[in-house]
């Protein structure tokens, strides 16, 4: 098991918000188990960038698939502790998982809502994050593959990076060389 940095005891820094499906992963829908798990290149040496850049890194990701009765969370759970171990080869780790199991039509009642605050384009995962660790605001940045991430960010405050495949390392590159305020990018 991963130790974790206690929250409560660190400054304020700035984290990255990563979607997982698409920008951590290749997605070609519902991945639940690991032998269907594949990086998306550079994802790994990303995640360990910011990490030694000490920046937080949170993922914050829909699983509609569990209310939808396709997998459980304790399916998400143990991909995201499969995944835990593959960062750790490359030295790095993700700070705490955000998921939304919550869908509309979800089939079992208990994951039913008529607008999870959680699902993005909410921003209710990444408003926990900043509750729950002492966030930079200012310099912090959430990327996703899909518009509503970057309205889930945008709504949380946080600036957002549209990812559109590719090398994540070689995409996030910059950020780590730029000062923080400077201007969004679509």
């Amino acid at each position: 098991m991963t130790l974790k940095p206690s929250p409560s005891a660190s400054r304020p820094r700035p984290a990255l918000f990563l979607d997982r499906d698409g920008v951590l992963n290749e997605d070609p829908g519902y991945i639940y188990r690991w032998e269907d798990f594949r990086w998306i290149p550079g994802a790994r040496e990303a995640i360990a960038a910011f990490n030694a850049a000490g920046w937080w890194v949170f993922v914050v990701t829909n699983q509609s698939g569990v209310g939808r009765g396709y997998y459980t969370e304790a399916d998400v759970q143990t991909l995201h502790q499969q995944m835990d171990a593959s960062l750790a080869e490359v030295g790095g780790r993700i700070d705490r998982y955000y998921y939304c199991p919550f869908h509309p039509e979800a089939i079992e009642a208990r994951y039913r809502h008529p607008d999870p605050p959680d699902r993005k384009p909410n921003p209710g995962m990444l408003l926990q994050a900043l509750r729950d660790w002492p966030v930079d605001l200012s310099r912090s940045l959430m990327v996703g593959d899909k518009p509503g991430d970057m309205e889930a960010g945008l709504r949380a405050g946080v600036r957002g990076l549209r990812f559109e495949g590719g090398d994540l390392m070689q995409f996030l590159a910059d950020e780590l060389a730029e000062p923080s305020g400077h201007e969004p990018r679509d």
